[in-house]
């Protein structure tokens, strides 16, 4: 069985020859740092592992649009820290926006939100810039490349990242979000069904896309960050419609919690997703109980994630990483379709950890 059948068949929640394997994408910090610089596809081949390569459409802009919303980035330089920092200033006809970050080798952060309030929110709706058209060679050409080695999966288009709610707090940031669902809860619910309105314009010039599976939600839907019960007003009615869409368009859906997920999985199930992830266990802040989610809702969902990297790959010995391997494999063998990855992001660890762990997968036979 090739790569790319053993991870459609987990996608379709069946079993397939045996576990396949993939990372949560390859930080360039551990290429970088760990593996001699080599990219993404070099690493998947020295390892062995099936391949999950990303990769999203590119977009056009009208011209007029993208003059309505003039971007102007100031470097400012690095601090004490050794942080690279940073401020845009956003000029639209009716006003300014403003927000800053910083960055380092390992990953990038905003000290400063973009949307401060009501009316913030508004300039950034009528004037940042939603595309007029999609191209889809980006993806078409990776799975061109990738062949019979893997699936490709996108990013859905979103002013922030995968769904409505996760998009609205990476503009205005996670606590004001969670106040707003009390004290402005008729202008949240406007802030999303706007968000969610761009997103559904541009995945209908999605259809035909050669991707394999989109990611949506997103970890401040977790409920480690709000409760069930804000999940269900703010986020389920704006994940089924976008969920609906993606369908349409021909992908797979997974739905990503990186944190607790044990309070949401009916929720989940309802959403329209095919699959969750990440799966992450309490000893990496998450709640999840593989043995448990795949018990309750594995003939619903497949599951991408479950392995602690932490403990497997930065802490761990390759039989650490391989005794975790198939403990995620015992736990979902009889419910769930199921693709070993580690429960978000790595940057560190030997690379006898991770062959470790993709040489586990192939023992995992169903």
């Amino acid at each position: 069985m090739t790569s790319r059948e053993r991870m459609m068949i987990a996608l379709e929640n069946g079993r397939p020859d045996r576990l396949p394997c993939q990372v949560h994408g390859w930080m360039q910090y551990y290429l970088d740092n760990y593996l001699g610089g080599m990219d993404s596809w070099q690493a998947y081949e020295k390892f062995g592992m099936d391949f999950a390569i990303y990769v999203s459409p590119s977009y056009t802009y009208d011209d007029g649009g993208m003059a309505a919303w003039k971007r102007a980035w100031t470097d400012l330089g690095v601090n004490e820290h050794g942080d690279r920092m940073w401020e845009e200033t956003i000029t639209t006809p009716k006003g300014v926006l403003h927000h800053a970050g910083a960055s380092n080798d390992i990953t990038g952060w905003e000290t400063e939100v973009l949307v401060k309030n009501e009316r913030d929110f508004d300039l950034w709706n009528e004037f940042c810039p939603v595309p007029t058209a999609v191209d889809l060679s980006p993806v078409r050409k990776t799975r061109d490349r990738l062949g019979d080695r893997g699936i490709v999966r996108s990013h859905p288009f979103s002013p922030g990242q995968g769904s409505p709610w996760q998009s609205f707090c990476i503009l205005a940031g996670i606590e004001p979000a969670i106040m707003w669902t009390f004290d402005k809860p008729d202008f949240l619910h406007h802030a999303l069904e706007s968000i969610l309105a761009k997103t559904l314009r541009v995945t209908e010039m999605w259809k035909g896309t050669p991707a394999d599976m989109v990611e949506t939600g997103g970890g401040a839907g977790s409920n480690t960050v709000i409760s069930p019960a804000i999940f269900e007003e703010f986020c389920l009615p704006y994940d089924i419609r976008q969920h609906a869409a993606l369908h349409d368009a021909g992908v797979k859906i997974v739905y990503h919690l990186c944190g607790g997920l044990m309070h949401m999985l009916d929720l989940v199930t309802r959403n329209g997703a095919d699959g969750l992830e990440t799966m992450t266990p309490p000893s990496m802040g998450g709640d999840c109980d593989l043995r448990e989610a795949s018990r309750r809702v594995g003939d619903r969902l497949f599951f991408i994630g479950g392995f602690d990297q932490n403990a497997g790959f930065e802490t761990g010995t390759p039989e650490t990483a391989r005794a975790l391997v198939h403990e995620c494999f015992e736990a979902t063998r009889d419910h769930a379709g199921y693709i070993c990855c580690p429960s978000d992001h790595f940057f560190r660890g030997s690379p006898e950890n991770v062959q470790a762990f993709a040489d586990a997968a192939a023992e995992c036979v169903y």
